[in-house]
Order: C-alpha cells, then structure tokens, then sequence
C-alpha cells in the first residue's frame, strides 16, 4: 500500500464511529472467554481484567485438552503451561514451562505488575507464583493421563521419538477494546503435546504469540508456535494495520509471511486474529478448519469461520 493510500484509509477511518467493546478470540471454546470478559466490558470495566478473567474460564476447563488444568503433558507426563498478557500502555508479563498453577494468565499479570521484568520461566516463575499467593495443583487430569498413556504405548521411545502433536495447539488467544477504547490482550496454552520436556511455543513470547498496540490494534495467534516465532507473527499483524491493512487483510498477509518462512508449509496449521483500534476484527489461517468467535458491540456472541490459503 502506498503512503497516499495509507493516508485515504486513516482519514476514512477518522470518518467512521468506533464499534466499542469488542471481544475476540481463538476456536469455539472462545465463546466461553467472550462471554466472562463481556461482563466486565458490558459494565464499563477495564479491557485487561477482561481479557485476563476470559482466559481463565479456559484455563480451568478439564475438557480443553490444550490450555490449563486438563492440558495434555510433554512426552515425559508434565503439564507445562505458557501464558501472557499486555495492557493499553505497551507493559506485558509472561510465564513459561510453569508447572503446578492453573492459572497462569495471572502470573503473567503478576509479573507485569509487581516485577521489573517481562518473563519468568520453569523452577522461578513456580517460586514466584507460590510467594504470590497461587497455590499448587495437580494438573494432569485422568483423561489426559489416559491419552498420554495411550502414546507412550505407541511410543515405547519416547525420549528419542521426534514425532509430536502437531494437531494439538488450540491456544486461546483473546484481545479486547472496551469502551474507552483501550486494548488488552492475553494468551494461554498448555502448548504442543507430547513436546520434549522443556519447550516453549509462541504462547507467552511477546509479538509471536500476542501483540497489543493501543494506537492502531491488536493479535493474537494459534497453531504450530515455532512457525509463528520464526515472522513474529503477531507483531506483524499489528505493524500491517498500522500501515493500513484492514485486520483481515493483515492476517491474511501474515500468515503468507509464515509460509514463506517455513519450508513444508502445507503439513502446517497457523492462525491469525486481529482487531483494530475502530473495532473491526479479522482472521485468517493455512489449513482450513480454523474458526474464531466474535462478541461484538450489539452483544452478539457468535462463530466465524476464518478464510485459509488451502
């Protein structure tokens, strides 16, 4: 786009009337997160809190098999979670390789919020959840159990096996505008299963996994996370709105991106969801099948199928 059309598109944005508040989110068990973070939104509250008590509701859910407590382990039987959160000024915390707390969208905040830093992973940010006040918990529920069992058995060498679950990564990704218009955004996973002991996806890093500029818009991504660390995937989405792109454009931009960073593309999923400072939401993926739910200003909370290049 060029600097003229950029300039037409601003100008015709500064025309039109903000759709605020705004929820979006990745897969069906977003309709769940929009609906807890609509209850602090519809009452005037603070896009962060929402965005942070939406994630939540997925974090607890025993039956989503790749977020929090019920998320399936790396291939040694450990539930490992990653997670992040960013506000309106630009300040993010995150938490990675955490062990043992359900919850851990609010470490991230905690760490936001009470430290100097941005991440906190494995042995240290299980340390500083506990000194926090976040209490310990078993989160290998038996269903997961059960199906790491079952892939152990078809397995038997684990260790060394370089096959992974690729088809496991529903993160849940959500970003908010509320109605003063600032944006939040949070992402939560119990990342890839049957990973090596110790990996981390694109969930808790900063402009991969979530990007929030309060200035132009905000995304989040799902899928393969070392395909969408290798663009800086979210922050790509956010710095193409800010050149102009309408949010489903920049999504479908970025996920083009990635494939071009990514050899053997075609056997990958990645997804993008993007909302912009006026309300306008977007998303768009590789593979098919990817869809993200939308609860929107006239308090519809409803499904949309994302476009895909194949």
């Amino acid at each position: 786009m060029t600097v003229q059309a950029s300039h037409l598109v601003s100008q015709t944005l500064e025309n039109t009337a903000p759709l605020r508040p705004v929820v979006l989110s990745t897969w069906r068990h977003g309709l769940a997160a929009n609906a807890e973070a609509w209850k602090i939104l519809s009452s005037g509250g603070r896009a962060l809190d929402a965005v942070e008590q939406g994630v939540r509701i997925c974090e607890s859910d025993p039956n989503n098999l790749s977020v929090g407590y019920g998320g399936l382990p790396d291939r040694e039987g450990n539930v490992t979670l990653d997670a992040c959160i960013m506000d309106e000024t630009g300040d993010c915390g995150s938490v990675a390789f955490l062990q043992h707390i359900e919850h851990p969208v609010s470490v991230a905040r905690r760490v936001m919020e009470a430290t100097p830093h941005v991440m906190l992973v494995g042995e240290g940010a299980l340390k500083f959840a506990v000194v926090n006040g976040f209490k310990k918990k078993d989160l290998l529920t038996n269903k997961a159990k059960k199906e790491w069992e079952k892939w152990q058995a078809d397995h038997p060498d684990a260790i060394k096996d370089r096959q992974v679950n690729i088809e496991n990564h529903d993160t849940i990704g959500l970003v908010a505008i509320d109605n003063k218009g600032n944006m939040s955004g949070a992402c939560t996973t119990s990342g890839m299963a049957w990973k090596l002991n110790g990996r981390v996806g694109d969930s808790p890093i900063i402009g991969a996994g979530l990007y929030v500029d309060n200035e132009i818009g905000a995304a989040s991504a799902t899928g393969v996370g070392e395909a969408v660390i290798r663009a800086v995937g979210s922050f790509l989405v956010v710095e193409l709105m800010r050149q102009g792109h309408s949010p489903q454009n920049a999504c479908r931009l970025a996920t083009e991106r990635v494939i071009r960073k990514n050899p053997g593309w075609q056997k990958l999923q990645v997804g993008f969801i993007a909302l912009d400072k006026m309300g306008r939401v977007g998303g768009y993926s590789i593979q098919p099948g990817f869809d993200y739910a939308v609860y929107d200003h006239a308090g519809r909370n409803r499904m949309v199928q994302a476009k895909s290049r194949l």
